[in-house]
């Protein structure tokens, strides 16, 4: 949902790390990344990560059924992981020795969920107007705002994603207000005092872009351009031709971002709702020489499943939110199950400090929506849609996504079968690390904001 008004979101806990960006290739044409990011006077790159794992055991999950993330299922299963890595995921013949056991049984193993749209820490808990920093919204391009300078770590929300919904890693974007909105930054849900301490070492920056009626309704409310649809791109074209022309002679931290872009090396996730427009932005982005990687909310996927498979393009959407404005009217429920059926990429994603908590759920009512439509999805690939396919779109499925060797050691035992709306997460490990354990009150995390609060560290 657009974030544009002043009520900002309700928020997470903890958050994970996130990385930078190509920041350090060398561009085409022989410019060099030092006139298009400069570094800073230490060389390094601007707020760099910090992240560093949590200390964890070398640990052994036998017995449960297993989703690795990429379709694959496998019964009795075992997965082996230290040093924060993957070590093997088989089945039961799998030695175990030098590991402590966990008895999965009757349980389920995923990959951490992913959340590729998140505004946690930047619309936090509790939702007050001194909290709303999503949206800079003073002008209707803003690429030169970094989503991660408004990041709060202590922000509530986080710690309730990984408890409650087995989120290790997530996507903070700014709002939707603006034509651009600016970087978004991947963090990994664990606690830290900074932002840099959250930054998902290696993960590509992304940039936010918004078409159709939040852009044109609050600039055009304002007197301004852009008032119309066609008016939104017009403002969005000249913007690229002035990328394209920028030199970087004199530093300029919008035309920076926008060169990375156009570079390959920051991915576009753009909210956009009806079919039309996300055809009409494809078509743009070949004229200005970029990619679409994912389509935000998207309620109108389903029409173009096709054109979005042929630009491989992902789409990342709800289950059944729609009509709460114009543009969302024609969302039906069986959106994901038409466009896996075309053979495009599904993601799930949440947009909401409660949905995240429940991105699993989500994905089972899509699920259901297509078996009613007479399209049935294996399980296994239906956790895909909020793990691999998550990863993918935000350019680090080489990392995370799926439970596979060398892989960080991103894992969720979950109590249950994860797609039922009576399966919670048991245990989360974010690289190895057991965060939190539903059986263990010492391993529930709890943000410093909330300490002495009411309902502090609430698990509900």
């Amino acid at each position: 949902m657009a974030r544009y008004l002043k009520t900002p979101l309700t928020a997470l806990g903890l958050i994970a790390a996130a990385a930078l960006a190509g920041c350090s290739t060398t561009g085409e044409g022989g410019e060099t990344a030092s006139t298009r990011a400069p570094t800073t006077a230490n060389g390094e790159a601007p707020y760099a990560s910090t992240y560093k794992p949590y200390p964890g055991r070398p640990t052994a999950l036998v017995g449960a059924t297993i989703y690795d993330g990429r379709g694959q299922r496998i019964d009795n299963g075992t997965v082996l992981f230290r040093d924060g890595k993957v070590v093997a995921v088989g089945d039961a013949s799998l030695a175990t020795t030098g590991y402590d056991r966990i008895d999965g049984a009757g349980k389920f193993v995923t990959p951490g969920v992913i959340d590729i749209h998140s505004h946690l820490g930047d619309y936090p808990t509790p939702s007050v107007d001194a909290h709303s920093d999503g949206n800079e919204a003073t002008s209707p391009m803003t690429p030169e705002v970094w989503a991660e300078h408004s990041v709060w770590p202590q922000d509530p929300g986080f710690t309730r994603a990984l408890a409650n919904g087995g989120v290790t890693a997530l996507q903070i974007l700014p709002g939707s207000a603006n034509l651009t909105g600016g970087r978004s930054v991947t963090l990994k849900n664990v606690s830290s005092r900074t932002v840099q301490g959250m930054k998902f070492p290696g993960a590509p920056y992304g940039m936010k872009m918004a078409c159709g009626e939040n852009p044109k309704r609050v600039y055009g409310g304002r007197g301004r351009m852009p008032s119309t649809r066609m008016g939104n791109f017009a403002v969005n074209r000249q913007m690229w031709l002035d990328a394209q022309a920028y030199d970087g002679k004199k530093r300029d931290l919008g035309k920076e971002t926008l060169k990375g872009v156009l570079d390959g090396e920051i991915l576009i996730h753009n909210h956009c709702y009806r079919a039309d427009e996300m055809a009409l932005v494809m078509d743009m982005a070949k004229e200005m020489g970029y990619k679409v990687t994912a389509f935000h909310h998207a309620v109108e996927a389903y029409k173009i499943g096709d054109l979005l498979r042929e630009n491989d393009v992902c789409s990342a959407i709800w289950a059944d939110w729609y009509g709460f404005k114009m543009e969302a009217y024609d969302g039906i429920l069986e959106n994901a199950a038409f466009l896996r059926q075309a053979g495009a990429c599904v993601v799930i994603h949440s947009d909401d400090a409660n949905g995240i908590q429940r991105l699993n759920q989500e994905a089972a009512k899509a699920q259901a929506a297509g078996r009613r439509a007479g399209i049935d999805i294996p399980d296994a690939e239906v956790v895909g849609w909020f793990t691999y396919n998550a990863a993918k779109a935000m350019g680090i499925e080489g990392m995370t996504g799926s439970l596979e060797a060398g892989k960080m050691a991103d894992v969720v035992l979950w109590n249950g079968d994860p797609l039922s709306v009576y399966s919670r997460p048991e245990k989360v490990w974010v690289d190895g690390a057991l965060l939190f354990d539903a059986m263990d009150r010492k391993r529930r995390p709890v943000s410093d904001f909330e300490l002495g609060q009411p309902g502090e560290g609430d698990v509900k």
